[in-house]
């Protein structure tokens, strides 16, 4: 215990700058990395596996982040990248893999260090973000799970400042994307996601559709008969 107080405020000074610094390198290194392995929604795998230094480094410098829920778009915005470059370096682990799939326990099993803490990508998904944010069902727009199946992965991290922003774009294109929206008429064939996921979708007495519609600028029909389509889950890979 500290017996000057003065030296007790500048303890916890120095200790939220570094974990602001941690912060601030995460995000940048992050956002090179992305840009460096990402094009088109399709990861490189094979060069990652070649040299996995970067990958290694931006981990470990987010394992030692301690991120904090008051503010919530640093929280948000770490925790989502995390969850993404997580499941990019079980993939490089498990390379040549055709699918997260075919690895048992990828999502539920497997411990990652990670702010703070040896969580599983579901923990990250289920308890660190959606519910902590029970409200936010973008989320399932910008969280990407290595299936084709998925709204594909963006080539930049998501920022603090920018992240209103980019979860409002990555949830407009996913819902305007006819791959993933199929529309014949009145028949609507949809993801998964919203099978799994319904309740996220349906607050406050919302259906699937008005949701969908919100970001749609081709409206679905309000008696639309909707389905789910399979899931893709074979690797997103940049082949």
């Amino acid at each position: 215990m500290f017996k000057n107080p003065i030296a007790a405020i500048f303890c916890f000074l120095t200790v939220m700058i570094g974990s602001a610094q941690n912060e601030a390198e995460f995000f940048a290194q992050a956002d090179t990395f992305f840009s460096t392995y990402v094009e088109d929604g399709r990861v490189d795998y094979k060069s990652i596996v070649k040299d996995p230094s970067s990958i290694n480094g931006l981990l470990d410098i987010a394992a030692k982040i301690n991120v904090s829920m008051d503010n919530s778009a640093d929280y948000q915005a770490f925790w989502i990248n995390g969850y993404n470059l997580l499941v990019i370096k079980s993939i490089v682990d498990n390379y040549p893999i055709k699918s997260p799939m075919d690895k048992v326990g990828f999502f539920d099993l497997k411990k990652h260090a990670i702010g703070g803490e040896k969580i599983t990508l579901n923990d990250i998904e289920h308890k660190m973000l959606r519910g902590v944010f029970p409200k936010e069902p973008r989320f399932h727009f910008v969280l990407v799970c290595a299936g084709l199946g998925c709204p594909p992965i963006i080539n930049k991290a998501y920022l603090p400042n920018t992240l209103e922003i980019q979860l409002e774009k990555q949830t407009t294109l996913a819902l305007n994307n006819p791959e993933f929206i199929q529309v014949d008429k009145n028949k609507v064939k949809i993801s998964q996601i919203f099978e799994w996921y319904t309740n996220d979708f349906t607050k406050d007495g919302k259906s699937l559709v008005d949701f969908i519609n919100e970001y749609r600028t081709g409206k679905l029909p309000k008696k639309a008969k909707v389905s789910y389509y399979p899931y893709n889950w074979a690797l997103n890979e940049n082949k």
